[in-house]
């Protein structure tokens, strides 16, 4: 599994090695429609700002240290699934995004689950 920087929100954004194909081709589609320097910086983002994760013995995926960080995952973390990627986001920060369904579904989790005490 791959994981990087989302290109717009501030979550992480994850795929199947697959995937990357499906994105190279979504990243020269647009390369048309935007300047030379922010097709360059979507691709550091796209592709150089990655790390391979795994699934542990147990089905859980360990978030490599450094997108851990950069997707600012504490205690928790909310899966949204978005088609063929998934993001995952801080449950705080979800609930401050702009869509309306993002807080929604962040608020039900964290009633569910509650952050640990500390």
């Amino acid at each position: 599994m791959v994981i990087g920087l989302h290109e717009t929100e501030p979550c992480l954004r994850a795929y199947d090695s697959g995937y990357v194909r499906i994105l190279h081709a979504d990243h020269e589609r647009c390369r048309s429609a935007e300047t030379a320097e922010a097709h360059h910086t979507r691709a550091r983002r796209t592709f150089g700002f990655t790390e391979e994760a795994s699934y542990g013995p147990d089905g859980k995926i360990t978030l490599p240290p450094l997108m851990r960080r950069k997707g600012k995952i504490e205690d928790l973390a909310l899966f949204v699934g978005t088609g063929g990627t998934f993001e995952i986001w801080n449950p705080q920060l979800a609930l401050e995004a702009g869509d309306v369904s993002l807080r929604e579904l962040a608020i039900w989790r964290l009633e569910e689950f509650p952050p640990p005490a500390h």
